[in-house]
């Protein structure tokens, strides 16, 4: 049975059993900073088993693509080394919130592995687990399923504390948990390995292909556990593991999928093929994690996701190369892919071209880099070394871009062992100067468990409410007095609180009494998701839970805020019309001043792209369109061609904002009541933020008009100090540039020229360091070009010698070191131009022979200069 009728079976057997069909959520978690990736199915319906969210229905089926790569949930470097591990997997899951529980879970499970109508497996081949104190599952199986004593196997907590078992999960170190019941299915005697619970489980004769988590209790701070009201379920199953088993072989990478990826990987690095080659297996099963993160939206960078797909690639490439593939080839697997999986997984073929051009960009960025680094790792190890010092790991990473789980790799490979210590020492300071800035919120982590927010933005500006709960810092309190600061949550606000982009309202809170209480709102957050916490300073009076408040929203701001907000809107709409269907959203932040908008796209926008978006916006402006906003099913407004933006969490009834025919697209956020209320649109920026991504900053209405009226004032100033006519600036300030040009290039030359003459200078301070000719100097004031020349100058009279030479010109360190090729088997001008630069905030590289680097610190340029003949006379 193909891989794909299994994942339909699967499905259409939840479906026959009352179970909503849900689509796999994307591999970003939406609105989840706790993890990095979608790590397994209940991801997507984490808030409804925390009773945050509410859905139609209470039972639900899914097949959820999942990646393990990065944090906790990493399972990369065992990956193309065990039968088993993958860093992408799919994972076939049935969920019930408060419905159906222990048995009917049992009962699902059993029949669908092995009835008539669904994978008829045989009964002897599946043996069971459950938790050691379970009985209630344990007489589900054996009285109920009818499966032997022998079969089934108590797992009591064998992970050293209370609760901590293979049979028993946890959510955290409090909130749900609960027992768990897995399924074995026994590949037999001829494959080494014992049944769960023995002390030889971890082969690959028992293979674990389903785990039914059972949400019963609720762990408190001390470790208690309370009965939860409404017991849930959360099951998964890996499909990759139940087609080994349907098609009857031993490992994941030889089931259809993954068996035609090695394939295509043996075809690509023209070896044969063969299910014995790791390295195949790491290729097939790379390729998979790499296409399914670009097609949600990740490209490769230097921090966060953006990282992690990166060290996957990075380690796909290395292992090309280790089979003797020195060209690109990686990114030419996702037509493959895409032929594979591109009927369960659309997005595969629609953004085939884009997921292959990011690819072989990464691949083609880090080809120009591996043989130096390989080179220089085969050089840390001559004579025998077992030990790859901290500092080489560190350069490998730093400078020729091999991430360290990459370089760990190599090691363990060749039984090396790796200074984690000493790499982590030279990495530290980079690591606190790269760390991402975290934005702190005020809501962040408050503990609340009341009432929901009835939220009345939409419709309204000012909203009589009352207090119910106040807080002070992370502290729940009943009362706030004037000047502190603090959160306040009221029963019905009109406060937007921040969300999808847009920042959250401002206002105020003002309540009567005895002293009028008045609370400056300069933020509003979510505590949780359905409830907002208006967080600033009470300026006069005070402010305790159950006070009658009057809220009110600053109008001025929030009319701006949707001005900007429903033009990022017409701006998506219209990047997409300009530059092409490519284009995604991959962030946004809109306030009263302006929107930034950023998205995927290759290259810098033109000029006349810009002023094309420009003009279509305000074209869609001018038609005045009425904003029209409607609720819908999630399903319903995707087929009806609403776009959902990146990084967003969808419930299943969702909010579609549509401006005429020109933009449809999912938003909860605040609009203008018609397109002609945005008023002017105009761009105020374009630059770029990451690889493949731009960013885009535009205002509306009043601001737009603001920055119009500034940009003429500056033209006005600019055509009175070039003294042009009006009209006539451009040609005035091109002819006053060419003569400039003109000027500089002559004193350049005369510059120049004064310099070479100084050569006769320079080798008349010739010293001689054990025999051999060496030149150094500062030059005082010269570019580095100027430099340079005066090296040829220098090299063709000095014969067989060194040469350094120094500048600081420009308020920076030029360095230029130049060896006889002669004397480059004792001396590099790289480790040479390297030892000076190194003390003047910089570094370089080049040739053996001649090479150059620059700094930050030229005021260290003498010191520098004064150790070269020593550290010359090392060497020679």
């Amino acid at each position: 049975m193909k891989s794909t009728e299994i994942r339909q079976k699967f499905l259409d057997f939840f479906a026959s059993k009352n179970h909503q069909v849900v689509s796999s959520s994307s591999l970003i978690p939406g609105n989840d900073p706790t993890i990095m990736f979608t790590v397994a199915g209940m991801v997507q319906f984490k808030d409804c088993f925390l009773g945050f969210d509410k859905r139609s229905y209470t039972r639900a089926a899914t097949s959820q693509k999942c990646l393990r790569a990065g944090g906790k949930h990493n399972d990369l470097e065992n990956v193309g080394y065990t039968a088993r591990h993958h860093t992408f997997f799919e994972m076939l899951g049935n969920f019930s919130f408060g419905d159906y529980f222990k048995r009917d879970a049992i009962t699902f499970a059993w029949e669908f592995l092995t009835g008539d109508q669904w994978l008829q497996l045989p009964k002897d081949k599946l043996m069971v687990t459950v938790y050691a104190s379970d009985d209630e599952a344990y007489d589900i199986w054996h009285k109920e399923m009818g499966v032997p004593a022998d079969k089934i196997v108590r797992i009591g907590d064998n992970k050293g504390a209370p609760y901590a078992s293979d049979n028993f999960w946890t959510m955290g170190d409090t909130g749900p948990c609960g027992p768990c019941t897995e399924i074995f299915f026994d590949h037999g005697p001829s494959v080494a390995g014992g049944p769960p619970g023995s002390p030889d489980e971890d082969g690959d004769r028992y293979m674990e292909i389903w785990n039914n988590v059972f949400m019963q209790f609720n762990r408190d701070e001390t470790g208690t556990l309370h009965p939860l009201p409404k017991p849930s379920v959360d099951t998964g199953m890996g499909l990759e593991r139940l087609s080994t088993v349907l098609q009857g072989v031993k490992s994941n990478y030889e089931t259809d999928i993954l068996a035609g990826l090695v394939k295509a990987a043996a075809r690509e690095t023209s070896v044969a093929y063969s299910q014995d080659v790791p390295s195949l297996k790491v290729i097939a099963d790379h390729i998979r994690a790499c296409a399914f993160l670009v097609a949600d939206g990740v490209l490769p960078s230097n921090e966060g996701r953006g990282y992690v797909l990166r060290r996957i690639v990075r380690r796909a490439v290395r292992h090309g190369y280790k089979l003797g593939q020195k060209g690109v080839f990686f990114h030419k697997l996702v037509a493959d892919l895409a032929v594979l999986m591109g009927d369960a997984y659309p997005q595969l073929r629609e953004g085939q071209a884009r997921i292959e051009d990011a690819l072989r960009l990464e691949e083609e960025q880090f080809a120009r880099t591996l043989d130096i680094g390989m080179a220089l790792l085969e050089k840390s190890l001559e004579g025998g070394k077992k030990v790859l010092d901290g500092k080489t790991a560190f350069t490998l990473h730093s400078t020729y871009g091999f991430p360290i789980d990459l370089t760990a790799d190599i090691c363990r490979e060749r039984e090396l062992e790796l200074d984690m210590a000493g790499y982590e020492r030279e990495l530290k300071e980079e690591q606190e100067r790269g760390r991402a800035a975290g934005t702190f919120k005020m809501t962040a982590g408050l503990a609340y468990d009341g009432a929901a927010s009835c939220f009345h933005g939409y419709s309204e500006s000012s909203r009589d409410a009352t207090v119910i709960a106040l807080y002070k810092g992370s502290e729940q309190v009943q009362q706030l007095s004037a000047g502190d600061e603090g959160v306040v949550v009221l029963d019905h606000t009109p406060f937007y609180a921040e969300s999808g982009g847009q920042v959250g309202d401002v206002g105020t809170i003002a309540a009567a009494g005895g002293v009028a209480a008045l609370f400056d709102v300069t933020d509003t957050q979510k505590v949780k998701s359905d409830v907002f916490g208006h967080q600033g300073r009470l300026a006069s009076g005070s402010l305790k839970v159950g006070d009658a408040v009057s809220a009110t929203i600053d109008l001025h701001k929030r009319t701006a805020t949707q001005r900007n907000h429903s033009a990022t809107h017409l701006l998506h709409a219209a990047l997409r019309e300009v530059l092409g269907t490519h284009v995604e959203q991959k962030g946004s932040l809109v306030n009263a001043d302006r929107t930034r908008f950023d998205f995927s796209h290759p290259k810098a926008l033109t000029a006349e792209e810009i002023g094309k978006i420009e003009a279509v916006v305000n074209h869609v402006v001018m038609q005045n369109y009425a904003v029209d906003v409607g609720l819908m099913s999630y399903d319903d407004a995707i087929k009806a061609g609403a776009m959902a933006l990146f990084g967003e969490k969808y419930g299943d009834e969702v909010r579609v904002l549509k401006m005429g025919d020109f933009s449809t697209e999912l938003c909860g956020g605040t609009h203008v009541g018609r397109t002609g209320d945005i008023g002017l649109f105009k761009i105020i920026t374009e630059g770029g933020v990451a690889a493949g991504i731009r960013r885009v900053e535009a205002t509306t209405g009043e601001g737009a008009l603001a920055l119009v009226q500034a940009q003429e004032a500056e033209l006005k100033a600019a055509t009175e100090l070039a003294q042009a006519q009006p009209g006539d600036l451009l040609n005035k300030l091109e002819k006053l540039q060419a003569e400039l040009k003109a000027a500089q290039k002559e004193a350049q030359s005369l510059k120049g020229q004064l310099a070479l003459g100084q050569v006769d200078d320079l080798l008349a301070k010739q010293v001689a360091v054990n025999g051999t000719n060496v030149v150094i100097a500062l030059l005082e004031g010269l570019d580095g070009a100027t430099v340079r020349d005066m090296s040829d100058k220098l090299m063709d009279r000095l014969g067989n010698g060194i040469a350094v030479l120094a500048s600081n010109g420009d308020g920076k360190a030029s360095i230029i070191a130049r060896v006889a090729k002669d004397l480059t088997g004792k001396v590099k001008a790289g480790e040479l131009v390297n030892f000076v630069a190194q003390q003047v905030g910089g570094k370089g590289g080049g040739r053996p022979d001649m090479a150059q680097a620059g700094g930050t610190q030229p005021e260290n340029l003498p010191a520098a200069l004064q150790g070269v003949a020593g550290w010359l006379g090392e060497k020679l």
